[in-house]
């Protein structure tokens, strides 16, 4: 067990002379019986990767409870309210879930909430350390103790040497740290028809290809304008759009007839030939087949704002080169994180579009950008698949130990 530092001791001795008999926090959910894990998140990009790992959790282990604290930010879930720092908060809590394991994220590290955890055999993960101070509550006259509250963890995932190295710094057990990718949310990859796929291609038969995804009606005409003008260097050019809704596929039908482009509509039954220059889908449910075909995507939901873009790491996931518009506010950290990989091109109207088009045909550039977000989605998969393994390993100690 790691040494308590004299601040941590005094603090934690502060919290306890504050009891006030009764605790002030409540469960707003019901325990179950089975082991409970205990996701918290203090940012989006964090509760959506913690989301992924709880779905995953949840599919192997169909028993387990999942209780989340923090920031989840539209989260259809049931959100627990944290205890304060109060002793009998922390206690009350802890007595009600008996957490088996408790995954956190966030440079706040409550000393009282977490050092009773670890008194209780909670197994303590923390994800996504960077090269960043931690803080904890703390008196005006007691020092920072998140050093000491750190050596509490049982393994510490962190982002590059730097974060490695603060870690080390704070008197962390360099055996209970692993250095790697940023955790994200790591989407399966969509399914799609095989059958399909092999008659699509054979009937494409080599043409450049690229494809509009998940496109809102009221940004189709910017999409097709781009893709008219691309043409004109590029004659054999097919586009692949396929709107996010039925509703958004009514319009760009609509908009598509009007544009004077020869268009395959592919859920009525329209033959697809060498003619064809868009081929129309009616919603976004066979993704998963056009992002095969494509090795270029234009994400919908970006160029007109309102929408607040789509996720692209299900794009990525599939080794396709990304194009997106400037209003991705929703996803905005993944999108960044693709960009600085050269995974991502950022465009803003019909020109710049009908240009990064024009310019990514070339196969080598695809390619590349292609790889490096593939190099992102993997890297941050193998994140999951390790905490996803530490946390199994630390259910079955507890589990073990609750028996023994």
């Amino acid at each position: 067990m790691p040494k308590r530092s004299l601040t941590l001791k005094a603090y934690l001795a502060l919290t306890r002379g504050r009891l006030s008999g009764q605790p002030s926090w409540h469960s707003i959910g019901v325990r179950r019986s089975g082991p409970v894990v205990w996701l918290h998140a203090t940012v989006d990009t964090d509760m959506r990767a913690l989301n992924t790992i709880g779905a995953r959790l949840q599919q192997l282990q169909p028993d387990l409870q999942i209780i989340r604290t923090g920031v989840w930010r539209n989260c259809t879930e049931q959100v627990e309210p944290l205890p304060s720092e109060n002793a009998a908060d922390v206690e009350a809590f802890l007595s009600y879930w008996k957490p088996a394991v408790c995954v956190w994220s966030g440079d706040v590290l409550p000393p009282a909430l977490l050092t009773e955890a670890h008194a209780r055999q909670c197994s303590l993960v923390l994800f996504n350390v960077e090269e960043t101070e931690f803080h904890t509550p703390v008196h005006r006259w007691l020092s920072d103790s998140s050093g000491a509250v750190l050596q509490l963890f049982d393994r510490l995932f962190c982002i590059g040497k730097a974060g490695e190295h603060g870690l080390i710094r704070a008197g962390v057990d360099p055996e209970r740290i692993r250095r790697g990718s940023r955790l994200t949310e790591t989407p399966a990859p969509l399914e799609y028809d095989e059958a399909q796929l092999d008659e699509l291609t054979g009937l494409i038969h080599g043409r450049p290809v690229w494809l509009a995804a998940r496109v809102r009606g009221d940004e189709c005409a910017t999409v097709l304008a781009a893709h008219d003008k691309a043409t004109r260097l590029a004659h054999r050019l097919l586009l692949l759009l396929v709107p996010e809704t039925e509703d958004d596929g009514v319009i760009c039908d609509q908009v598509a007839q009007e544009s004077g482009l020869r268009v395959c509509r592919w859920d009525q039954g329209d033959d697809l030939d060498e003619n064809t220059q868009v081929l129309l889908c009616e919603s976004s449910d066979e993704l998963g087949l056009w992002y095969r075909l494509a090795p270029l995507v234009f994400l919908g939901g970006s160029i007109s704002a309102g929408h607040g873009g789509s996720e692209p790491l299900e794009a990525a996931a599939l080794g396709t080169a990304i194009i997106y518009g400037p209003n991705v506010g929703r996803h905005l950290a993944a999108y960044s994180r693709l960009v600085d990989a050269g995974a991502a091109r950022i465009v803003r109207d019909t020109e710049s579009l009908s240009g990064a088009v024009t310019q990514l045909l070339a196969p080598d550039r695809a390619a590349a950008m292609a790889h490096a977000g593939w190099d992102i989605v993997s890297s941050s998969a193998m994140v999951a698949d390790e905490i996803v393994e530490t946390v199994q390993d630390c259910i079955d100690r507890f589990v073990q130990k609750d028996h023994a």
